[in-house]
């Protein structure tokens, strides 16, 4: 019997290396995906030799408009049975600080490219009755307020991911948003924000990438809609659905980070 094939988008480190590790442990082949091709061969060695999976290294820049569809392309002929949308990134400094082009970039690899690669892969899916989709959300959009889209990205992938699980209610097919908070990886050293974060926040906040993803993994086998892993976390998420939205924009304000970004 064939070996159910997973396709993680940001796999090169932190959460997406996590989900990797953790799906191959699980018995899955994997289409592992990102930018940087030494740290994707460096992974797949590491899950062939471990786990004795197959690993397709599929080097992709999300930010070009013409990757989900080449993605997709390349395992044709495989079904892919379970789909995380992890690749992502923020920008430092505000919305009006930084070029428009960037600013595409970063709608393109967290909004569009994750929409179309579920609506890609989707159709295959509920032919087969059996599918799981991971939307890696955050945190961050649970709550109003904070700096450029990031935030704004997060809040439509968590209704995305809402919405799709309502749809495919009954089908054989999981959806469902992982919502992180402030998670060990690369993502702060990459937007400047590690000095900043580490000083203005107690190390109890913080999560390993893989207790993130087996959390994000029992709730979509669960059908759950949105998952927020660790107590702090499911805390911060209760208090921005209980408080008024200034209240929260202005605690926002008031810190100078984005709190809640994995």
């Amino acid at each position: 019997m064939a070996r159910p094939l997973a396709l993680v988008t940001g796999a090169s480190a932190g959460i997406g290396a996590a989900f990797a590790r953790a799906l191959a442990a699980r018995g899955h082949d994997l289409a592992i995906t990102a930018r940087r091709t030494e740290r994707l061969d460096a992974l797949a060695g590491e899950l062939r030799h471990r786990h004795g999976v197959e690993v397709m290294t599929l080097a992709a820049d999300l930010a070009d408009r013409d990757a989900p569809a080449q993605l997709v392309q390349a395992v044709q002929g495989r079904g892919v049975d379970v789909l995380i949308n992890n690749a992502g990134y923020g920008l430092p400094g505000g919305f009006g600080h930084n070029d428009w082009v960037d600013q595409a970039s970063v709608l393109q690899v967290m909004l569009t490219a994750p929409t179309e690669l579920a609506h890609r892969l989707l159709p295959g899916m509920l032919d087969r009755r059996h599918g799981r989709i991971v939307n890696v959300a955050s945190v961050a959009g649970m709550t109003p307020g904070g700096v450029g889209l990031y935030g704004p990205v997060k809040r439509y992938l968590i209704g995305f991911s809402q919405s799709l699980h309502m749809e495919c209610a009954g089908t054989g097919v999981h959806v469902s948003a992982l919502c992180p908070g402030l998670t060990w990886s690369e993502f702060h050293d990459v937007n400047g924000m590690r000095e900043p974060l580490n000083r203005a926040t107690p190390p109890w906040l913080w999560m390993g990438a893989e207790a993130v993803v087996e959390a994000g993994l029992a709730a979509v086998e669960k059908n759950r809609p949105v998952c927020v892993p660790g107590l702090a976390n499911k805390v911060i998420a209760g208090l921005a659905g209980a408080l008024p939205d200034r209240w929260i924009m202005r605690l926002t304000a008031s810190q100078g980070w984005r709190f809640g970004e994995p």
